[in-house]
C-alpha cells in the first residue's frame, strides 16, 4: 500500500479503533452492573439501573454498523479528514448519550439527536462521493476539490448544537 493511500485510511482506522475501545467500555459497564446486582445472568428484571445500562448499550450497538458503514464510505469516497472528524464527534455524542441514559432518559435525547445529525452528514458525504465518481465516469467532470472544500468547511458546523 502506498503512503498516500495509507495516509487517507489511517484516520478512519484510528476512529474505528477508538470506537472499538468505547464498545468495550460500554460492555464492561453492563458486566459490572450485572455483577453488582448479585447474579450470574444478564437479565435483572427488578433492577432499573441494570435495565438502563443494558438498554443504553443495546441502543449504541444497534447504531454501530450504520456508523461504521457511513464513516468508511464517506472517508474513502469523499474526504477522510472531515469524515474522521465527524466520526470522533459521533463517538463523543454516543458517550454523552450513554451517560445521559444512565440518569434521566430525557438527558440522552440531545445526544441521540446530535448523533443522527452526524450520521446524516456522513451519509451525505458518501452520496457526494458516489455522485462525483459517476460525474467523472460519464461526463469527465471532476468536482472532488469542490466537494472536499465544502465538507471541510461544513464539518466544524457539526459542533453547533
Amino acid at each position: 500500500m502506498d503512503q498516500e493511500t495509507l495516509g487517507s485510511v489511517v484516520l478512519l482506522a484510528i476512529v474505528t479503533l477508538i470506537s472499538v475501545v468505547q464498545n468495550a467500555f460500554f460492555a464492561s459497564k453492563v458486566e459490572h452492573e450485572s455483577k453488582f446486582c448479585n447474579g450470574k445472568g444478564f437479565q435483572r428484571p427488578g433492577s432499573s439501573a441494570f435495565d438502563r445500562i443494558y438498554t443504553a448499550n443495546q441502543n449504541c450497538g444497534h447504531a454501530y454498523p450504520t456508523f461504521l458503514a457511513v464513516l468508511w464510505c464517506a472517508g474513502l469516497l469523499c474526504s477522510p479528514a472531515p469524515a474522521a472528524f465527524a466520526g470522533l464527534m459521533y463517538l463523543l455524542v454516543r458517550q454523552k448519550y450513554f451517560v445521559g441514559y444512565l440518569g434521566e432518559r430525557t438527558q440522552s435525547t440531545p445526544g441521540h439527536l446530535f448523533g443522527k445529525r452526524i450520521i446524516l452528514f456522513l451519509f451525505l458525504m458518501s452520496v457526494a462521493g458516489i455522485l462525483n465518481y459517476y460525474l467523472v465516469f460519464f461526463f469527465g467532470s471532476d468536482f472532488e476539490v469542490h466537494i472536499k472544500t465544502i465538507t471541510s468547511v461544513i464539518s466544524p458546523l457539526l459542533l453547533i448544537p
